[in-house]
């Protein structure tokens, strides 16, 4: 055997090239493997074509012959419908997927859909890792994305080297508990953006420098990521999403609704739900979920 053969990169699909999905898309490329890309608006999927990928005008076509097919699209309701159909006489694109290769979900997605489309894909020898991330849009730029991993050991362990292309990956469980700590996750961001908007107000309508007491926070008790970028966020009113508003809200909803199952009541947890919802209602569904702080700046609202 001629050792100076490099091994051959497994075939790889990437559907979802949104806000997130286009820069990890960019650094599976640029780490080498070779990449079928899909996206419901093909445009946005357009410009990792000169970074290497393949576009492709369906699903099936990008998904046919890989060995790990990576999902990033928005909701468990648009995975189902793309990759599952959306009714039970729907031809089920995930169906083409041969046996042996893995389905990596990166969306955040309940945990009870993921259970069932692994159960699906399990019966076919298709693989299944719910990998859902954190670290917002400059994490994947930056390739510093928290991946959750849940799913068997061996299958993360064989998808680890493609996850570490785009941040720190800690398997976190079984099937599922991906999701479970993407939750935790949200949780944990939501009621906090929530905290510190309500902090900026405070310091703001009371006369002080918002900036300078973000400023003489940070290091102490109260530091965290989301003071650091949001807090930025808010003293400067930069509020293109990052993170959707709308995407924070449907995970927050996403606990709740797990925690009534589990018979866990979470007053905080509703309180921030709450608080996006009317964000949401008001139009600003679109803005970074840091964009809660113009709901304590808008007395109509």
């Amino acid at each position: 055997m001629n050792s100076d053969i490099a091994p051959t990169r497994p075939a790889l699909a990437f559907l979802g090239t949104g806000i997130m999905g286009a820069p990890m898309c960019g650094h599976l490329l640029d780490a080498g493997y070779p990449t079928r890309v899909w996206n419901r608006t093909r445009a946005k999927a357009e410009p990792l074509a000169v970074r290497g990928g393949r576009v492709c005008e369906s699903i099936v076509e990008a998904i046919s012959g890989a060995d790990y097919v990576l999902c990033m699209l928005d909701t468990g309701d648009v995975i189902d419908h793309v990759l599952f159909g959306s009714t039970a006489r729907d031809a089920a694109a995930a169906d083409s997927l041969a046996q042996g290769a893995v389905l990596i979900v990166m969306s955040s997605i309940p945990v009870e859909t993921t259970r069932r489309q692994a159960a699906h894909l399990a019966a076919r020898g298709v693989g299944y890792v719910d990998a859902p991330v954190s670290g917002g849009e400059k994490g994947a730029i930056e390739r510093t994305l928290t991946i959750m991993a849940g799913g068997d050991e061996s299958v993360v362990e064989r998808v680890r080297p493609l996850l570490e292309t785009m941040g720190r990956v800690t398997r976190v469980g079984p099937t599922g508990a991906g999701q479970l700590s993407k939750l935790a996750n949200q949780a944990i961001v939501g009621i906090t953006i929530g905290a510190v908007a309500e902090a900026m107000t405070l310091a703001r309508r009371g006369g002080a420098d918002p900036a300078a007491v973000r400023a003489a926070l940070l290091g102490g008790f109260a530091d965290s990521a989301i003071l650091r970028q949001h807090g930025q966020r808010m003293i400067d009113g930069a509020f293109e999403p990052g993170g959707r508003a709308r995407l924070q809200l449907k995970d927050l909803r996403t606990a709740r609704l797990l925690a009534a199952e589990l018979g866990i009541e979470l007053p905080l947890l509703q309180l921030a739900e709450q608080q996006f919802q009317r964000m949401c209602d008001h139009g600003l569904a679109e803005l970074d979920h840091s964009a809660l702080y113009l709901m304590l700046d808008q007395s109509d609202v």
